[in-house]
């Protein structure tokens, strides 16, 4: 096939697996979309319309609307997901038909880059997990057929010598069974979109593939190998990606997040590739790509405009799977849990620092939704990856009209009976992803097991609703007072992610959490003195907001995430069952706790 040729949607093969066409699943979808977010929406008018229909309950809804497209989505993708987990033995096939069969030992015939993107990272981990990496290749006699490219972008001078030493020693140790380069720019010249596109331009007619990873990713021999004989049998495929899972922590902060994660990606990813198929998605790192369309047709407009939204694009990884999907080239999902790993923040502000990249990222969507030629379903991709930061604005705005209107009025604000039915609707919409790998965990007891049991699973499940619950409006300020920062031109700074266990000392979370404070002190105050029923609804969110500072600073407690994992809450299938490479690899969370630093006052903000 042509590099420029295009494809069809499905193959036919694909519609006999799945039972459905593809034009006909997200028709589906989308129709099942529209009746959640037409019926959670009625809901609150009826529930708002207990004493008339004004112009605040008018906003109030539309406040509501816009925060409901990613929760039903959330939700069907769930459904959807436990569905193909309860009724195909192989999973991930049947969702990512291309996927070769793990057994498959068929010869490995592409050349393969391996790219390793760094900016002023802890060059110690890095090496570490390419030397575990290499070493796997080198076991399974597929080594000669990759090589290693550390593709910095760093300008501390520090880190840039530890960097040549660093790899320079890994090139010595792997001479004549894996070629390792190391390369350094001197600008980051559009970030690591364009630091891929370097190396593209310089290496990228020498390899059929390139793998993607992040300084904190690491991938096992076995994962790397079948996406590489897959991409092999089929020359449609453009991008394969694999499910990310954080490595097991023994941060209080990291690790519901991570349990969280690693419960709800299972059924949410599955629901998603059933109806996206071969427009998937792309996270920008343990994802292995096709050079030969990616250098032809993915390289990334530098965007009108000055100011955050213009310039370089922060979040290239969903435009450049559009622009893959747009060349023909198909965009995939390998839903399969283990292989594939990555650090999470472990403290909240570090967590609040990666969330805002993101959010700036996908806010310049905005000047891409009318890119010529692209699929409708990548255009509704990037629209959804808007809507994901816009929904934070419009939920916090929705709980200040909402106190607003308890605060100036005597009379009832919502229908008891309809609001406590819209209340139970989300919640489940919400947690829908979770509770539906939840049900599939505790269905077998290898499930069980991968969980430490079904006593842990089901303490660490609730353990981890709670923590999300207190959480969630701590972010949703953040993004709002963020978004509204990029209107007058405030942007992240482009930094390394602090990665290592540290302590957040009080003065340091003030510093960084008071709107938070304020918001749920002001709120609650305002709450206590209206007396009314209704006030409940709204309290969650702002008990959330005011515990933001005792949150970070308890859950960056070096004591407190040991003994978490001691207790095995919020325990992984990586800790109970750790393959080789994580039992090889230092963490405090399966060996002894390790010295931590403590994060100052005195140190600089990192991200605005």
């Amino acid at each position: 096939m042509s590099q420029g040729g295009r494809l069809p949607h499905l193959s036919d093969d694909e519609d006999a697996i799945v039972g459905m066409p593809i034009r006909a699943r997200r028709r589906l979808f989308a129709l099942l979309v529209l009746f959640t977010v037409t019926g959670a929406t009625a809901l609150m008018v009826a529930s708002l319309s207990v004493g008339g229909f004004d112009g605040v309950d008018t906003v109030m809804t539309a406040l509501f609307a816009v925060t409901l497209p990613w929760t039903a989505i959330g939700f069907w993708n769930a459904a959807i997901g436990l569905m193909v987990m309860r009724t195909k033995p192989d999973t991930a096939r049947a969702v990512c038909p291309p996927l070769v069969d793990s057994s498959d030992r068929s010869p490995i015939w592409a050349r393969t880059a391996i790219l390793s993107c760094i900016r002023d990272e802890d060059i110690d981990a890095v090496g570490r997990n390419l030397d575990l990496m290499i070493a796997d290749l080198v076991a399974q006699g597929d080594a000669d057929r990759f090589h290693i490219f550390v593709l910095s972008d760093s300008h501390r001078p520090e880190a840039i010598a530890a960097e040549q030493s660093r790899i320079q020693h890994l090139a010595a140790r792997w001479h004549g069974q894996m070629g390792i380069t190391y390369r350094r720019r001197e600008h980051n010249t559009g970030f690591k979109a364009g630091n891929i596109r370097d190396f593209c331009d310089r290496w990228g007619l020498a390899y059929d593939f390139m793998l993607v990873l992040d300084a904190d990713s690491l991938m096992t021999a076995n994962t790397i190998l079948r996406m590489v004989r897959t991409m092999q049998a089929a020359p449609q495929l453009g991008i394969l990606q694999t499910l990310v899972a954080g490595l097991p922590s023994a941060s209080a902060f990291a690790r519901p997040f991570q349990f969280g994660m690693r419960l709800g990606m299972k059924s949410y990813t599955i629901g998603s590739a059933w109806w996206q198929a071969d427009a998937g998605p792309y996270w920008g790192h343990n994802a292995l790509l096709r050079v030969a369309p990616f250098t032809a047709h993915c390289e990334l407009p530098r965007l009108p405009g000055r100011g955050p939204l213009g310039g370089w694009i922060l979040s290239h990884d969903q435009v450049e799977a559009a622009l893959m999907r747009r060349a023909g080239f198909a965009v995939r999902v390998m839903p399969i849990e283990s292989g594939s790993w990555e650090e999470n923040p472990t403290t909240l502000p570090a967590f609040i620092d990666r969330d805002l990249r993101w959010c700036q990222g996908n806010l310049q969507y905005l000047k891409l939704l009318r890119l010529p030629g692209l699929e409708p379903v990548s255009r509704i991709q990037l629209a959804l990856a808007i809507l994901m930061f816009v929904a934070s604005p419009a939920w916090v705005l929705l709980m200040l009209v909402g106190l607003f209107r308890l605060a100036s009025t005597a009379d009832p604000v919502f229908d008891p009976a309809t609001g406590a039915l819209l209340l139970a609707s989300v919640l489940t919409m919400v947690f829908a992803p979770k509770l539906a790998t939840l049900i599939d965990a505790l269905a077998t007891s290898r499930g069980r097991r991968q969980y430490g049991g079904a006593m842990p699973l089901l303490a660490s499940s609730i353990a981890e609703v709670l923590f999300s619950a207190l959480i969630a409006p701590i972010m949703a300020i953040a993004h709002t007072r963020f978004i509204g920062g990029l209107v007058f031109g405030r942007a992240v700074f482009w930094r390394a992610q602090d990665r290592a266990l540290h302590r957040v000392a009080p003065r340091t979370a003030m510093r960084r959490l008071w709107p938070q404070t304020l918001v749920g002190g002001g709120a609650l105050l305002v709450l206590g003195l209206t007396g009314a029923d209704a006030a409940l609804l709204l309290s969650p969110f702002y008990v959330g907001a005011l515990l933001a500072v005792p949150i970070a600073v308890t859950t960056s407690l070096p004591r407190l995430g040991s003994r978490a994992a001691e207790l095995r809450l919020w325990c992984t299938p990586d800790e109970v069952e750790p393959v080789p490479p994580i039992a090889s690899l230092p963490l405090c969370a399966l060996r002894r706790p390790t010295p931590v630093r403590v994060l100052t006052a005195a140190g600089p903000e990192p991200t605005l």
